[in-house]
């Protein structure tokens, strides 16, 4: 895609902070990250979200981002690495190329808020019926 800064990354035709290469997928720093590490795995092959991503990019992806957490782990020995992806606007995706952020988290940082959510019970019945959809609509 022309104006995906991403594809352009991906391209050589706009600098980064390569940490992994192959076929499939480049991996790279994020320039403004949440704590040192924060790397963004994307396909290659531009998609726009989960739901546009061809399965192989997919699985190339995560396979990458396993490598990548190991060596994450090893360099920068995390309590934790947090891996968030975004898919839309109204979720916060800013660029809209599928990726997947590689945050390591280490005890003294702040809490991510997404993963401090608050624990509700909620309405069973409305649960219940909410994924009786979602499961008759998988294709």
């Amino acid at each position: 895609m022309e104006d995906c800064i991403f594809c352009k990354i991906i391209k050589g035709e706009i600098p980064s902070f390569k940490v992994y290469e192959d076929d499939k997928v480049f991996a790279f720093e994020d320039i403004s990250p949440i704590s040192v590490g924060h790397t963004l795995v994307a396909p290659k092959r531009h998609a726009q979200n989960l739901w546009k991503i061809p399965g192989e990019d997919l699985i190339a992806v995560h396979l990458a981002s396993q490598k990548i957490i190991q060596a994450i782990a090893d360099v920068l020995n995390p309590t934790g690495v947090a891996c968030l992806q975004l898919n839309g606007k109204g979720a916060n995706q800013v660029v809209m190329h599928y990726h997947l952020h590689l945050i390591p988290r280490s005890s003294g940082e702040p809490e991510l808020p997404v993963t401090t959510w608050e624990l509700k019970q909620g309405d069973m019945e409305a649960i219940k019926q909410t994924a009786e959809k979602i499961a008759a609509a998988i294709k």
